[in-house]
C-alpha cells in the first residue's frame, strides 16, 4: 500500500472512490456511513438524503457517531462502538437517527470494522463503516437484534409496533393516552412522542399528578393571580402556559380528583383555561399526553373518572406491556441499563451468563425501574468487573437470605394487644408483597419516597400498603 501522502493512486479523489462505493449501497436502497478512529463522520453517502431529506448526509460530516444515532449505541460503553473496537461486526440493529433540523427516523444499521489489508483503493481515513436503511418493515416482526428508539430499548414485536406507531404520529398533533404498570416506561414513551412530532422544538412540561397535593395542583396547571388564595403574593405561570407550542405530560392522570377534571375537559374540547383567581380565558398552545397505571375504565365505573374526559384522552391509545409479557426485551435492556449505571460510578461491568439467567427468571413487578434499581444494587455491592447472582438483590436471584434472629428487651404485659390480620408476624409467613416492601423500605432507610420509586408505585400507594401490612412507623 503506497504512503499515506501518495494516496489516493491514480489521481482518484478520495471522495470520488468513496461515492462509488456509496452508489453501489444507494442502488440497494442502502446509505453508507464511514467514520475514522475517532468514531466522528468522514463521509456520508447521498443514499441519507433520501431516507432524511435533501443535506442530511452533508450536515453530518465532522460529527461524533453518538450525536447521531445515540451514546447508547456509539457512546463510550455504548454495545456497537465496543463490538467495533473488539474487531467484531453487528447486522440488522434498530436506531434511531437523528440530525438537527431535520425529523428523527428509525432505521435498521450493520457495522463492521474496516479491513485495510493491501488495497489500494480504501480511504485510510475510513475505520469503520455503518449500513443504514428504513426499518419499517421491522415493526411487525421482532428481529434477533435490538431497537434503541429515542431512548427505548426492545425487541418484541409488542414494543416495536408502539415505535412505528409512534413514526406514524410524525406528523399528529393528538391527544395520546398511554396505560401501563408503574416501571413500564410511560414517560419515555411521551417524550418520543414529542421528539417525532412537529413540537419537538417546543418545551416538554412533565407533571406528575400523584406527587402534588391536590389543594396545589389547579395552580400548578393552571397558574393564579396575586391573591387567589393565601400565600399567592404574585401571579404563577402555570404547567400549561409553560408547555405552549411543546407538550405537556399528565402522568399518574387516574389521581387528578374530579372537580379538576371538568376543568381539563374544557382545555381538550376548546383549548382555554383560566388561572385560578382570575375570569380572563387564556388559549393553551400544548398538545396533551397523559399516562396513568390505572384502570380507567373500572374508575368511571366507580364514579372517579368522568367518561367524557377519559374519551377526549384517548384519541391515541397506547398500551405499554409489563416487562414480564416481553421478556425478549430483558437481555438488551439489562446491558443497555448497565452501561448506564456503569458509567455513573466510572466502571465497566458485564453481566455473568448466570446472572443474566437469574434476570430473565424473574417476574419483574416493578417493570424497567426495578431492573435498573436491581442493576443500580449489583454494581454497589459487586467488586469485580463481572456481575454474579449473589450480587443482585435476593429476591431477583432467588437465593434465600440467611436467619436473622431478632432479640428484645423483655416488657412483661398483663394483656397483650391485639394484632391486626395483617400484622408483621403473619406477613412474614404468608405474603410475598410484604416482604418485597419491607425489603425495599429497609434497603432505602425507611425513605418512602425512594422506596416508592424503586418498588414502581406512588408514594401514596406505599403508604396504604404500609398501613395495611402494619409497617407504620
Amino acid at each position: 500500500m503506497p504512503p499515506l501522502d501518495e494516496w489516493p493512486p491514480s489521481g482518484l479523489g478520495a471522495d470520488d472512490i468513496l461515492d462509488g462505493v456509496s452508489t453501489l449501497f444507494e442502488s440497494l436502497g442502502r446509505a453508507l456511513v464511514c467514520v475514522n478512529r475517532s468514531f466522528q463522520v468522514v463521509h456520508a453517502s447521498k443514499g441519507l438524503d433520501r431516507i432524511m431529506g435533501p443535506g442530511a448526509a452533508k450536515a453530518i460530516i465532522g460529527l461524533p457517531i453518538e450525536s447521531i444515532l445515540g451514546t447508547e449505541l456509539f457512546g463510550v460503553e455504548g454495545s456497537l462502538r465496543r463490538a467495533l473496537l473488539a474487531g467484531d461486526r453487528r447486522e440488522g440493529w434498530g436506531a434511531t437517527l437523528q440530525i438537527e433540523g431535520f425529523q428523527p427516523h428509525l432505521v435498521s444499521i450493520s457495522t463492521a470494522p474496516v479491513l485495510h489489508g493491501d488495497s489500494e483503493v480504501c480511504d485510510p481515513r475510513v475505520a469503520y463503516v455503518i449500513v443504514a436503511r428504513p426499518s419499517k418493515e421491522d415493526h411487525q416482526s421482532g428481529s434477533a437484534a435490538p431497537t434503541v428508539f429515542s431512548g427505548l430499548v426492545a425487541r418484541s414485536a409488542s414494543m416495536l409496533r408502539i415505535f412505528g406507531l409512534i413514526e406514524h404520529l410524525a406528523e399528529s398533533d393528538a391527544t395520546v393516552l398511554i396505560t401501563g404498570e408503574s416501571g413500564t416506561g410511560k414517560e419515555l414513551v411521551a417524550r418520543a412522542i414529542h421528539v417525532y412530532s412537529p413540537r419537538s422544538k417546543g418545551p416538554f412540561v412533565a407533571v406528575n399528578s400523584g406527587a402534588i397535593p391536590q389543594d396545589l395542583l389547579e395552580s400548578e396547571l393552571f397558574g393564579h393571580v396575586r391573591g387567589a388564595f393565601t400565600g399567592a403574593v404574585r401571579d404563577r405561570v402555570g404547567r400549561f402556559e409553560l408547555a405552549s407550542g411543546g407538550t405537556i405530560f399528565l402522568d399518574e392522570m387516574g389521581d387528578i380528583p374530579v372537580h379538576l377534571q371538568v376543568k381539563l375537559l374544557r382545555v381538550l374540547q376548546e383549548r382555554t383555561f383560566e388561572r385560578v383567581g382570575e375570569s380572563e380565558s387564556r388559549t393553551s398552545g400544548a398538545r396533551v399526553i397523559a399516562a396513568t397505571n390505572k384502570d380507567l375504565r373500572q374508575a368511571i365505573l366507580d364514579d372517579s373518572f368522568r367518561e367524557d374526559l377519559y374519551y377526549r384522552l384517548r384519541v391515541v391509545p397506547i398500551e405499554v406491556p409489563p416487562l414480564r409479557k416481553r421478556r425478549e426485551d430483558i437481555e438488551p435492556l439489562a446491558r443497555s441499563l448497565l452501561a448506564r449505571v456503569g458509567a455513573r460510578h466510572d466502571r465497566s461491568v458485564r453481566l455473568s451468563p448466570d446472572a443474566m439467567r437469574a434476570l430473565l427468571r424473574y417476574s419483574w413487578p416493578g417493570n424497567v425501574r426495578e431492573l435498573e434499581n436491581a442493576l443500580e444494587y449489583a454494581v454497589a455491592v459487586s467488586r469485580t468487573q463481572t456481575i454474579h447472582p449473589q450480587d443482585l438483590p435476593l429476591e431477583v436471584s432467588g437465593a434465600e437470605p440467611l436467619p436473622v434472629t431478632i432479640t428484645r428487651p423483655f416488657r412483661p404485659s398483663p394483656e397483650p394487644e391485639p394484632r391486626p390480620a395483617s400484622s408483621v408476624e403473619g406477613s412474614i409467613d404468608t405474603d410475598p408483597e410484604y416482604k418485597r416492601i419491607r425489603s425495599a423500605l429497609e434497603a432505602h432507610q425507611w425513605r418512602r419516597t425512594e422506596a416508592a420509586e424503586a418498588l414502581g408505585m406512588s408514594r401514596t400507594t406505599l403508604w396504604r400498603k404500609m398501613r395495611e401490612h402494619g409497617l407504620l412507623k
